[in-house]
């Protein structure tokens, strides 16, 4: 530890950092923490904060009290949290040389906080390296930019780009209409060069003003901390050029979904080769296994990739979003494709994960299903060929309550990932998804209010 914060003490030293933003990444993604001066950081090697935080709900609120007192000490604890030295990246919108520093979280015995996102991810990394394993994962990340909107009754927008004018229709793949935003992306770039991001291509999607940044494959957890990094970045970016940038999964009625793609890949540690392919380029039976494991427990992890009501609008048939986890070669109409590649970047795409979801606990969730099938050697359906979107093959939960049940009840995902973590996330989620029922919609006052 000492060796790690003098690395990271020279870093800020070296880059005249003055102030330091510690964060932990909550449940549903959203950064919690402290603003230090770097001198208070570096003498206080770290945080402390509420374990609580961690059983928090996107509106705020907290799980019911029963559930709270199980999981967590009644004298509400702080948890002890300590910065990586791998997860530093700059600040460029701040005014002062500012650092934002991901922290790792632990009780007072120095045991892992089993409720922490980070640590969830860093539980299945380790499933994989016990086996001589590495995943390689690349995430897709869609976003809709819209105008500023402050009343949240009234529907989103398409923001006004450089020639002065809304978008209209799709434009998907459109050069042009990405560069209605040329100003703002050459921001996006610069600040994430700056944070030594690893970003890709750029690409308009099927919405309007619709995006897609996609990551260079790499290390699983390297990737989660740059998706909670860019997502900050991307917002603060629109903000300085007066619109909003948005990852709720389905913003916009008529519009497409937004993605978190995640291709993955498993290394042999010793050997550096792709174990999805055989010697002689054909799919292994460890891929195949893979894409069993995911067909078979996606299902029981959905809320790690939909964790919300709106996410659950994503999946409708005809619209850029899987139905079901079915797979096809080079098929987008399937939950789990796989792209056309050689032996050595022979993957699978999970097309499933929403924009909102928590990138630790997607990512985690989207490994641990192909690591389950590949160590208990689950066998996937025949793949599909041709249009993939028919309801008959539909084998996901159709709600946020069907789904959390589902999870509640899986022996096999409480044996991987404990109860602990099991209980405190369907409870954040229930308490969030009660909160949203007692809000009536414009739908409810539109068609029923003189028709019932």
């Amino acid at each position: 530890m000492s060796n790690n914060l003098d690395q990271l003490t020279d870093w800020l030293k070296d880059h005249k950092i003055t102030e330091v933003e510690c964060m932990i990444g909550d449940l549903t993604g959203i950064t919690r923490g402290k603003i230090s001066p770097t001198n208070k950081f570096i003498a206080e090697k770290g945080m402390r904060l509420p374990e609580s935080v961690l059983l928090q709900t996107v509106t705020g609120d907290y799980v019911e009290d029963d559930i709270y007192y199980e999981l967590l000490d009644p004298a509400d604890i702080d948890m002890i949290c300590r910065p990586d030295q791998n997860a530093v990246f700059l600040v460029p919108w701040a005014i002062e040389p500012t650092a934002q520093v991901i922290h790792d979280t632990y009780d007072k015995q120095g045991n892992p906080i089993e409720l922490s996102p980070r640590n969830v991810l860093k539980k299945v990394l380790k499933l994989y390296a016990d086996k001589g394993w590495q995943p390689i994962v690349a995430p897709e990340m869609e976003f809709y930019l819209t105008k500023r909107c402050e009343d949240p009754d009234f529907p989103l927008q398409p923001p006004i780009g450089r020639s002065g004018r809304p978008e209209t229709g799709r434009q998907s793949f459109s050069i042009e209409a990405a560069n209605e935003f040329d100003p703002l992306f050459e921001d996006v770039y610069d600040w994430c060069e700056l944070q030594e991001l690893d970003l890709d291509t750029l690409i308009h999607e099927d919405g309007t003003a619709q995006m897609e940044i996609n990551f260079r494959h790499g290390d699983a957890l390297s990737l989660a901390d740059q998706i909670l990094v860019f997502k900050r970045t991307m917002r603060e970016a629109a903000l300085k050029h007066d619109v909003a940038a948005t990852f709720m999964a389905k913003p916009m009625t008529g519009e497409p979904g937004s993605a978190m793609h995640l291709h993955q890949s498993i290394i042999d540690i010793a050997t550096g080769k792709n174990v999805f392919s055989n010697e002689d380029g054909t799919m292994s039976e460890l891929f195949l296994n893979h894409i069993g494991g995911l067909q078979k427990f996606i299902p029981e992890l959905l809320p790690l990739f939909a964790p919300n009501v709106n996410s659950f609008r994503r999946f409708l048939p005809d619209t850029s979003a899987p139905v079901n986890v079915e797979w096809g070669e080079e098929n987008r109409t399937v939950g789990l494709r796989v792209p056309d590649a050689g032996p050595q970047n022979r993957r699978v795409e999970n097309r499933l994960p929403g924009a909102d979801a928590n990138p630790y606990l997607a990512i985690a969730a989207s490994l641990l299903c192909g690591y389950i099938g590949m160590v208990e050697g689950h066998k996937p359906s025949a793949p599909v060929v041709g249009r993939g979107y028919e309801r008959r093959n539909l084998r996901l939960p159709l709600t946020i309550e069907d789904a959390l049940e589902r999870m509640e009840n899986s022996k096999t995902i409480e044996k991987y990932l404990g109860h602990k973590f099991i209980t405190g996330y369907v409870a954040v989620k229930r308490a969030e998804h009660e909160n949203f029922k007692r809000v009536i919609s414009s739908w409810e006052r539109e068609f029923l209010l003189f028709a019932v």
